[in-house]
């Protein structure tokens, strides 16, 4: 009976070690799938849009927002994820902008992640009357920026325009630790925001309700 309970239980063993592997493989052809559709470039550079949305907290967004908002390519500037406290004017003055010229067009928020991006650009959206959006953050965190927004802005039409930082290494990810690890974040944290989505639909679909925040 002890010989059977140990074949028993490495049989268990050997089935959870295969499950693993499988899902390691499976999450590895993932993240390759994820890299290889990190935006290289911007589309559609040209097309204007009713506002331009920046999600701060990497290099090159925010003056990329302004320099889009003084050429034109939109009316308004809604920065989301602003540190508290920031006004236009102290953000003005970091981005050598002149005031004057631009104050009353930019909007701030305070979302905290992503998902608080969305919601605060979705409610000043609708409070603006607004349709179509140019959204400016990292090309590395455009997938995700675009499904969080896409789940609440569905009657908006979102044309990404991704920024490359400098020092992630996109071309060759997997060669550099730095790049690496944040794609590798970064991928998790899109599974982890496909899985709430679709677990909130299907709550929604039994006509449950959760806060999956």
């Amino acid at each position: 009976m002890r010989q059977r309970s140990r074949g028993s239980t490495f049989g268990w063993f050997k089935a959870g070690l295969l499950i693993f592997v499988f899902a390691l493989i499976v999450w590895g052809m993932g993240l390759f799938t994820f890299a290889s559709n990190i935006p290289t470039g911007v589309s559609d550079p040209e097309l204007e849009t009713d506002a331009i949305v920046v999600l701060t907290g990497g290099s090159g967004r925010l003056r990329t927002g302004l320099d889009l908002l003084m050429t034109k390519h939109a009316d308004r500037l809604f920065v989301s994820g602003v540190y508290r406290g920031v006004d236009v004017d102290q953000l003005l003055r970091v981005q050598k902008q002149r005031p004057e010229d631009v104050e009353n067009r930019i909007s701030l928020g305070d979302a905290i992640n992503t998902r608080e991006n969305a919601w605060e650009t979705a409610e000043w959206m609708r409070a603006n009357k607004l349709s179509s959006l140019r959204l400016v953050t990292a090309a590395y965190h455009m997938p995700r920026s675009l499904l969080e927004f896409s789940d609440v802005l569905e009657d908006v039409k979102i044309t990404p325009h991704p920024v490359f930082p400098d020092h992630v290494k996109q071309s060759k990810w997997w060669a550099f630790p730095g790049t690496f690890a944040l794609t590798v974040t970064e991928y998790n944290k899109l599974l982890l925001a496909w899985t709430r989505q679709s677990l909130a639909r299907g709550l929604a679909m039994l006509g449950l309700q959760a806060d999956l925040f």
